[in-house]
């Protein structure tokens, strides 16, 4: 399989992906800064006005009938910071709907601090219908706290746009190995199992070719799956917050055609050395 093409831009994903047209990937990809307290650089944009019907299909009416406006705000009673974050995360994702083909899917990768509480605003933004999956990835890496259970994984959303046509093809998916062989016959043992919603995977290990140095890199295996169920040879990826661009390296590899967006000129340079055949929007070389 020849590899994709890949196209790399910088700048904010909000500016950038608004050049894009209506329904024009098959999936997208957001693994957007944890709301972890810590400082960061981003654009705040409030979300367009919003009634509590049907709005450029996205759906507006929360649960018992009660609009998204007044279920946002309820949840902002709980958590002052996640205010915040949604603000930052709310217009990106109405856009990455935009976006969508009709046959696409949206993977929205948050950790525990958030997940709860963008289920709930998912279901009333597109529609409780539109929900296909919770997905969490599970890992053993790191630190351990002994005042409670460590957190060792991430929960990824994932949303179709239409959930009577979305793409989805669990035969390419690379199999994983049974948890007890030995309760299965010798022939589905040696084919492997497809996985479930949850994923046992390492982390990026801290020697490997995979490793960047990237702070936040994903783990390729992770993306594989992804890429591999949701989408088709050909089909258009894109990812708004590339940073070491493990989505794009993956996509390019199984012949599908990556978009990364990222505003951090350093992540760049990781995207440009990892893969040499991107074309950098701009850039002389596209």
């Amino acid at each position: 399989m020849s590899a994709g093409r890949v196209d790399i831009h910088l700048g904010d994903n909000l500016e950038v992906t608004r050049g894009f047209a209506d329904g024009s990937f098959t999936l997208i990809y957001l693994d957007p800064p944890f709301n972890t307290g810590r400082a960061r650089a981003r654009t705040l944009e409030s979300a367009r006005p919003v009634r509590p019907e049907t709005e450029g299909g996205i759906v507006r009416r929360g649960f018992h009938g009660r609009d998204y406006e007044r279920l946002r705000s309820d949840l902002r009673t709980y958590d002052d910071r996640f205010d915040d974050y949604w603000g930052f995360l709310e217009p990106r994702l109405t856009e990455a709907w935009r976006l969508l083909d009709p046959q696409g899917t949206l993977y929205l990768h948050l950790d525990y601090r958030e997940a709860h509480y963008a289920k709930v605003l998912l279901d009333a933004l597109f529609g409780r219908d539109h929900f296909l999956n919770e997905l969490i990835w599970a890992y053993d890496y790191g630190a351990k706290s002994r005042r409670r259970w460590p957190t060792k994984h991430d929960t990824i959303l994932v949303y179709v746009k239409d959930p009577a046509q979305y793409w989805f093809d669990s035969d390419a998916v690379d199999r994983e190995p049974y948890m007890a062989p030995g309760l299965v016959t010798p022939e589905k043992a040696r084919r492997g199992k497809l996985p479930t919603d949850v994923w046992w995977h390492t982390i990026v290990p801290t020697s490997g070719r995979e490793k960047t140095g990237y702070p936040t890199q994903k783990p390729e295996g992770i993306l594989r799956r992804i890429v591999q169920a949701s989408s088709r040879p050909g089909d258009r990826v894109l990812d708004f917050f590339a940073g070491s661009g493990t989505t794009g390296a993956v996509a390019s590899a199984l012949g599908r055609h990556a978009v990364l967006v990222d505003d951090n000129p350093v992540a760049l340079e990781v995207m440009r050395e990892r893969m040499p055949h991107a074309q950098v929007a701009g850039s002389r070389s596209q």
